[in-house]
């Protein structure tokens, strides 16, 4: 099918078209990324959203997400803390203003948490909301209670991923199951949330697992989805995992798919994207339309300026929301 058909109507592709993409030869690598691109230009135009991190609540987690720095049973050595400084959050909410960035990413690391906690989070939101930022917060599961006392505080955004498929999620975590990430984020989305939910790709699932895993976030059609390529992190259960298979091709196939199966998402390149994409950031922007810079949690990145080049270069133009 020519990149014609693309421009005129979206098809639905089935769990088979979505294998066989997956499977492309790297020699028809460039057909699939022009068929991904037409979705990106018709939806999203020549603009690059770009967001920063504020790991606003870090380690001492009671999951036990075998990826992550944070959970309680990774011994990585990072900075562990309840909350981390106001100056350091407001200054991160400031930058993101000056740099007219589209939106400030808030994450919490821990799974519940108390009404208390909650208020004291709200708090932050109200005095950050102030200057408009558009913000997102990454903080497990909440009660319904919860969600709308930050609804109210003006949160606009909850990031909630998926991770894996939910035949491979158990590989993963076991201290909670994938169904109750689905049922966290219909709440959210109930309550009248923007929901950004993605995965980690490269942890030892299997092509289908990726396709499963797109297949259910197409289902949850979230405004924003974040793909994450494994950085394999020392202290964790993957910390010696085989990345041997996360080729800079393969890594662009599963971008493509998800702008196939879910065109009018911000399709987001997350952790990964400087150590695999690197020298071929314009294919990649014709793909993905949302970026970080300055790092991942626990876990560095490409600073603001040399982010901002990045998408110049590429011959793109970074999107301007925030107040």
């Amino acid at each position: 099918m020519n990149s014609e058909f693309y421009e005129k109507e979206v098809p639905v592709l089935s769990r088979e078209d979505a294998i066989a993409i997956l499977n492309t030869p790297d020699e028809e690598l460039d057909t699939l990324i022009d068929r991904a691109k037409s979705l990106r230009y018709r939806y999203k135009g020549d603009r690059v959203s770009i967001h920063i991190l504020t790991n606003a609540r870090s380690g001492n987690c009671s999951q036990d997400c075998a990826y992550c720095a944070q959970s309680c049973r990774s011994t990585a050595d990072i900075d562990k803390y309840k909350w981390v400084d106001e100056d350091k959050l407001y200054q991160d909410n400031d930058f993101v203003n000056e740099y007219h960035l589209s939106r400030h990413c808030i994450g919490l690391s821990g799974m519940k948490f108390t009404d208390k906690e909650i208020e004291e989070l709200a708090r932050r939101i109200r005095r950050m909301k102030e200057h408009g930022t558009h913000l997102c917060c990454s903080i497990g599961f909440l009660t319904e209670k919860q969600a709308r006392m930050l609804k109210e505080a003006g949160l606009d955004r909850i990031n909630h991923n998926l991770n894996s498929s939910r035949s491979y999620y158990h590989n993963i975590c076991s201290t909670h199951t994938f169904e109750q990430r689905v049922q966290n984020i219909r709440m959210l989305q109930g309550i009248g949330f923007e929901i950004c939910s993605g995965g980690i790709i490269g942890m030892g699932e299997s092509k289908e697992d990726v396709v499963d895993m797109l297949l259910e976030l197409r289902e949850i059609q979230p405004e924003a989805l974040p793909i994450n390529f494994l950085l394999p992190i020392k202290g964790t259960p993957l910390g010696d995992a085989d990345i041997s298979g996360l080729t800079t091709e393969y890594c662009m196939k599963v971008l493509c798919l998800a702008r196939l199966l879910v065109p009018k998402a911000d399709i987001r390149c997350a952790a990964g994207r400087e150590v695999y994409f690197k020298g071929e950031e314009k294919k990649l922007l014709s793909v993905v339309d949302s970026i970080f810079a300055s790092g991942y949690l626990t876990e560095g990145g490409q600073g603001i300026e040399d982010t901002l080049k990045t998408i110049t270069d590429a011959g793109f133009i970074y999107e301007i929301e925030s107040a």
